[in-house]
This record gives structure tokens, C-alpha cells and sequence, in this order.
């Protein structure tokens, strides 16, 4: 019987290894069938010159003069002498010439955003990383951080998280006693100009129990690691945007102390507004247990939004009234409607915002970027508001 015990196990051992190599080779195959997909071969997403007008805040015409003045270089023709899209990089040239960039002023503080709920598949990272882009694309200087070890954000940029990273390149070494002084190292360019990533990976989850194991041996400071490593790049960025492990673990709290603002996706399911009722509860009493620490974390702004919503179904329109009615103004007005748009973009590795045309059809990708844009706007103002330089421009624009 022992033998046979030992052999089983065995058995189970050698599938699991067998397993584990097999997920790896599709996974690389994956990755070099779609070399369109990889980090190092994404393109910048392009605009037209009207949508181009409408990011800067000039005309079109505006823009043609300041090119023919020299202002702006000549814009690129195909070889039908048709112009070509302006790239984000451009746009953002565009802002420096015309004086639009969204910039916060030095003294404003930097915006630090947790995209954050502890139940998972609520479309937490597709929030995290759509805004980020959607602000990117709106001239802001902005930074995503990975916090998950799932790395379903740094998967969206295009890379294959345990194929493509070292630990080396996460928050890992930071979150390590004493050997790093800055989140500098981990910084990477990324294909939306403005847009930096912090990337994520399995061997991140080890930190979850370093970081359990020092703070149960009464390393109160610890919470504060994270938060110093985002004050160590906050000068660089207008907005840093951080996408947090689903669950209340020693990453998740220093998520928490490290933010100033929150953002939690809630589905309008019963199973995942019970989860949420249960969060809200938990980060209730957590936030208390840090404020008698001396660690409560300083939140400018809590928004809630109504996401993968699916209106054909009753209870679902009946739970975003309901959640509407509870959460008052927290409550971002547009709901991120459940779409085949973001469905197929992820299949492909890739948001919404960076497919050079629909994924399914014109009519299904442009409600689906209303669903977006609506819902990244409403946050955007959110994040302006903490910035006393943008007063002025919020009061003339009926916005504050």
C-alpha cells in the first residue's frame, strides 16, 4: 500500500511539472505568434487631425497654420499624399507649442489612485489600465503600477509576465528590506507617450508573505515602504495610477497607505455587492486599525463605478439603482458597460484605446469608448480637483 502511495504521488508530481512546462511553451508560442501583441513591437495609437484638434484644445486649422508658420513640423503623407495620423508623441508636441498641457503645478500634489476591490473578476485591472491610457491621451504624465502578482495590467502592455520579466524588474527589490531608495529602476517606457508602467509578476506574491512576516514581528513601518517609493517618482507625474491585489494582504494595506484617492469597480451582481458591502466593512475597520497605528491613509476622493454591466438584465439595472441610491455622488454616473469591444481587445493582449479600428463593429467600439471615455472623465475631474492650480479652469468650465 505504501508503494503504491508513493508511485500516486509521484504520478501527481511529474503531471503537475509536465503541466507547468507545457502552459510554458503555448505561452511562448503564444507570444511569438502575436508579435503585434509584444511590448517591443506595439505602435503609438494615432488620431486624426480633427480628434487631434479636439485632444489639444485647438482647431484644425490652428493646427495647419502653426505647420505652415514652422511651428510644427510638416506633417508626414502617405504615398497618395494623403496626411498621415498625428501619434501621441505628436499631440503632445502640439501641447507644448500651443501651451495646452494639462500639467499640475509643482506644489499641486501628485494624484495616487488605487484601483482597488478585494473580490477578483470585477474588472479592476481594466479599469486601472484604461484609465491610465485614457489620461495619457489627454497630455497628463502618468505612471501604472502593477501591485498584482497576476500582472493582468503588465499582460495588457504586451508582455508575458514570467516569460519576459525578473522579479528584478517589479516592485520585488523595493519591497525588500533596504535594497532599493527609489522606484526609479523599475520604471518603463511604454507605447502611449506619457505613460510609464511599473510592471508585475508571479515572484511578486513573495512579498505578500516577507512583507506578513516582518509586520507580524512588529514592523509597523513596513506599510509605509510602498508609499515611499511612490513619493521617490511622484515628482516625475501628474497621476499614478496602481492596480492592487484582489484581497486584504500586506500589499493591499500598503496600497492603501500609499494612495490619496480610490477607485472600486463593483459589478451590479448580488455576489459581488454582497463582496463589496463585506470590502467596504473590512476597509471600514482596517482604516481605524491604522489611524490608532498613526497610518490612516489620507483619501481625497472614493468613487464607485457600475462595471461589466449587462442592462438587458433586470436584477442588473434594479442593483444600479439600487448601488446609485447608496452611494450618492461617489457613484461615477456612467456605468462601464459589459462590451464585446474590451472582450476581443483583450483577447489580443490590448485595450480599447490602442486598436487602430473596431474589434467587432464601428457601432459596438464607439459605444463602448463612450462607455469609457464617460466613466475616465468623471474621474479625471475628480483628480483635477485636487489640484488647486485647476480651480480657476474648473469654476469657468461649470465643473467645480
Amino acid at each position: 500500500m505504501a508503494n503504491g502511495l508513493e508511485i500516486e504521488e509521484a504520478e501527481r508530481i511529474v503531471s503537475v511539472a509536465t503541466l507547468a512546462s507545457r502552459t510554458s511553451s503555448v505561452l511562448e508560442k503564444l507570444r511569438d505568434s502575436a508579435r503585434s501583441a509584444r511590448a517591443d513591437d506595439r505602435r503609438e495609437p494615432t488620431f486624426t487631425i480633427s480628434k487631434a484638434a479636439e485632444l489639444v484644445g485647438r482647431t484644425p486649422a490652428a493646427i495647419r497654420d502653426a505647420e505652415k508658420d514652422g511651428r510644427l513640423p510638416e506633417p508626414s503623407r502617405t504615398d497618395t499624399n494623403r496626411r498621415e495620423r498625428y501619434t501621441l508623441a505628436q499631440l503632445n508636441d502640439m501641447r507644448g507649442v500651443f501651451g495646452t498641457r494639462p500639467y499640475r503645478a509643482p506644489s499641486d500634489p501628485c494624484c495616487v489612485v488605487a484601483v482597488q476591490n478585494f473580490k477578483g473578476g470585477v474588472g479592476k485591472s481594466t479599469v486601472a489600465v484604461h484609465l491610465a491610457q485614457y489620461l495619457a491621451i489627454r497630455g497628463y504624465r502618468v505612471a501604472l503600477v502593477d501591485c498584482d502578482s497576476q500582472a493582468s495590467a503588465t499582460t495588457l502592455f504586451g508582455y508575458v509576465p514570467d516569460l519576459d520579466l525578473d522579479e528584478d524588474d517589479t516592485l520585488y527589490p523595493f519591497l525588500r528590506e533596504g535594497e532599493r531608495s527609489s522606484l526609479d529602476y523599475a520604471l518603463r517606457k511604454t507605447h502611449f507617450d506619457g505613460l510609464e508602467l511599473i510592471p508585475a509578476n508571479l515572484r511578486l506574491f513573495n512579498s505578500e508573505y516577507e512583507l506578513a512576516a516582518r509586520m507580524a514581528r512588529g514592523s509597523d513601518g513596513l506599510l509605509d515602504r510602498l508609499k515611499e517609493g511612490i513619493e521617490s517618482i511622484s515628482d516625475r507625474f501628474d497621476v499614478i495610477v496602481m492596480d492592487p491585489p484582489p484581497a486584504l494582504g500586506a500589499i493591499s494595506l500598503s496600497v492603501l497607505r500609499a494612495a490619496n484617492a480610490l477607485v472600486v469597480p463593483v459589478p451590479p451582481t448580488v455576489m459581488d455587492f454582497s463582496s463589496t458591502a463585506a470590502f467596504l466593512s473590512m476597509l471600514d475597520e482596517t482604516i481605524e486599525q491604522l489611524a490608532e497605528r498613526g497610518l490612516a491613509p489620507e483619501l481625497q476622493f472614493l468613487r464607485f463605478v457600475g462595471s461589466k454591466v449587462d442592462e438587458n438584465k433586470s436584477m442588473q439595472k434594479e442593483l444600479l439603482h439600487l448601488m446609485r441610491t447608496l452611494f450618492g455622488h461617489a457613484m461615477v454616473r456612467t456605468p462601464l458597460k459589459d462590451s464585446a469591444e474590451i472582450d476581443n481587445a483583450t483577447a489580443r493582449l490590448m485595450t480599447v484605446y490602442e486598436l487602430d479600428g473596431p474589434a467587432t463593429s464601428s457601432a459596438v467600439r464607439n459605444r463602448c469608448l463612450g462607455y469609457l471615455d464617460g466613466v475616465n472623465a468623471e474621474i479625471e475631474v475628480d483628480i483635477r480637483s485636487m489640484w488647486p492650480s485647476h480651480q480657476a479652469a474648473l469654476r469657468k468650465a461649470a465643473l467645480a
